[in-house]
């Protein structure tokens, strides 16, 4: 009977073990990247165990197994820790390869392509190229390439580069060049490189028509000397050269444009901006070579060999400096827009005199403020906003403040929601909400780390987190906004447009700033914004919205939704409701 008794109880005790929670094991193999800039690691899978040691960001630890939100790692001499999930990247779970790679050379298609320093027009302008000029591609998302030009680092739309397949910056040929010969510059204006590369320090600027004497060539580059018998290298591509020996010295055009200092005393600095550097000085009535010219920056030669940036405003450049017979180029402005006002005052308010279209032009005047005078058809002059439209000439380029400085250091936690097994709604061709959450998540990423911002991500792949594990990271970084991305969905096809959601009061500010610039982005369907009884904003000690950006159920939205404009613009109004949020709270 006793035996009889101890079979049942051991089967008893079989049958319910298994249905007991399971520790999950991984391969040896499998690794994990810490992904933050610190992180403790604990003797066991909670926040009451006791600290072993610390992480840093970029370390790799080999994974023991997973429980819950939590992560066993290979210590060293056999010992383990315990980490949390949402602060370390699994290997498996790392960005797809297929995209272009890094170091890949790219042609401008278009002329007067803005370079900008992010990911979105509401970024300013750190430069524009010419058709035909090269980038080097540093990284990408799927409608921005992320750059290094003349300008430096910056971000171009994707649509207005042609990747050079097989064409990569790799290490220069020996020279092929054997004879010395002349070659005259055939571009506007031609940067003078360091070394023969665009990623190259720029030592000096040469106008159309200007001589220079070919010393030799490697690849698509030229050795020069120029400008006193100073060295460097410039696209072959730019240059008539003309073959030969040379005999004696030859012609050089005098292509230099000299600015005069205008103040009492001014300090040069080491980059283009006032927060710079100060690694000189220089007085009233100096003059100087005009190396590169930057926003209302100019690079000067301040002193022999060393190089620096002055104020433009401080500088005065005559016109008789400028080449032997070629005209004063007065600045022309390039309307961008179809239907751009005119307007007969420089300020919003004033009266529309008339509209241009996009590719418009006009002979500026004057500039007041931030809106540049311009000269119209009827020879009467009036006013245009300076940031919506390009300019050529020696006006400076106005660039409207923008969204940058309002979200520089604040730190922000983006909630692709779903993930894994968790599909969220399908659409009616089959889209996943848990992809589109992410494409719109990464976008927005981008552009908040561009803005100066610390984000974060719940996820950045195809991973399924807990409600719990969701809300964590916005309390663990002191998260000033926390933005949780989905799509809705609904039984009536019919059913369309943008909702928010916040569940405490002082999370509606922010879910109304959000939803009005998201939703005057995309021009979706206005669903407004109310209270929702959502664990990701009701467990939230954080400012925390829930964003429904449309309907997976309308065949019709679903197409919008997954087009690359839509995500375009979604992510930038996000952006912007972020920027007009904390720019309020100042």
């Amino acid at each position: 009977m006793v035996k009889k008794l101890s079979l049942l109880l051991l089967s008893i005790i079989l049958i319910f073990g298994s249905y007991l929670p399971q520790t999950k094991s991984s391969a040896a193999t499998d690794s994990i990247t810490i992904s933050t800039d610190s992180i403790n690691i604990r003797s066991g899978p909670g926040l009451s165990y006791p600290l072993v040691t610390t992480a840093k960001r970029g370390e790799k630890y080999s994974i023991a197994k997973e429980k819950g939100e939590w992560i066993e790692i290979q210590l060293s001499a056999g010992k383990t820790g315990w980490v949390v999930n949402w602060l370390v990247t699994k290997e498996n779970e790392k960005k797809d390869t297929t995209s272009t790679s890094k170091n890949t050379v790219a042609i401008a298609n278009t002329a007067q392509l803005r370079v900008r320093s992010g990911p979105g027009t509401s970024f300013r302008v750190v430069g524009s190229l010419n058709k035909g000029q090269e980038v080097t591609i540093l990284d990408q998302n799927e409608n921005w390439y992320k750059t290094t030009s003349i300008f430096g680092e910056g971000w171009i739309a994707r649509e207005f580069l042609d990747i050079q397949t097989g064409k990569q910056e790799s290490t220069p040929s020996p020279s092929t060049a054997n004879k010395t010969s002349t070659g005259i510059v055939t571009g506007d204006t031609l940067n003078v490189r360091k070394q023969p590369t665009t990623s190259s320090i720029v030592i000096g600027k040469l106008s159309k028509g200007a001589s220079v004497k070919i010393i030799s060539k490697q690849n698509n580059w030229f050795e020069i000397s120029f400008s006193n018998n100073l060295t460097g290298w410039v696209s072959s591509e730019f240059i008539d050269s003309q073959t030969g020996s040379t005999k004696g010295t030859p012609r050089e055009e005098s292509s230099d444009i000299i600015g005069t200092i205008t103040a009492g005393s001014l300090n040069v600095r080491s980059k283009s901006s006032l927060n710079s550097n100060i690694i000189g000085t220089v007085v009233n009535g100096q003059s100087f070579t005009i190396l590169e010219e930057y926003n209302n920056w100019v690079k000067i030669e301040y002193k022999s060999g060393s190089f620096g940036w002055v104020a433009g405003w401080y500088l005065s450049m005559p016109t008789a400096n400028i080449q032997s017979g070629q005209a004063v180029k007065e600045s022309m402005i390039t309307v961008l827009h179809n239907g751009t006002n005119i307007r007969k005052d420089p300020n919003v308010q004033a009266n529309v005199v008339e509209r241009a279209n996009e590719g418009a032009t006009f002979s500026v005047k004057s500039i007041k403020n931030d809106w540049y005078e311009i000269k119209l058809k009827n020879g009467k002059t009036a006013f245009i906003a300076g940031w919506i439209v390009s300019i050529n000439g020696s006006d400076p380029q106005i660039e409207k403040s923008g969204a940058e400085g309002y979200l520089k250091n604040k730190t922000i936690v983006l909630d692709p929601g779903h993930g894994g097994g968790d599909n969220g709604a399908t659409g009616t061709r089959g889209t996943l909400e848990k992809d589109l959450t992410l494409r719109t998540a990464l976008l927005l990423y981008d552009k908040l780390k561009a803005a100066g911002a610390n984000v974060y991500l719940t996820r950045k792949n195809d991973t399924f987190l807990s409600l719990s594990s969701r809300v964590s990271p916005g309390r663990s970084y002191n998260a000033d906004a926390f933005i949780s991305l989905h799509y809705d969905s609904d039984y009536d096809s019919n059913t369309r447009g943008m909702t928010g959601y916040y569940y405490h009061s002082y999370q509606k500010s922010l879910a109304e700033s959000l939803y009005a610039s998201t939703v005057g982005q995309t021009k979706l369907r206005n669903r407004g914004v109310r209270f929702g009884d959502y664990h990701v904003v009701r467990e939230n000690s954080q400012k925390a919205v829930l964003m429904e950006l449309g309907y997976l159920s309308s065949p019709e939205e679903e197409t919008t939704l997954n087009s690359s404009m839509f995500q375009e613009n979604v992510a930038s109004g996000l952006f912007d409701g972020l920027a007009r949020y904390f720019k309020g709270s100042l």
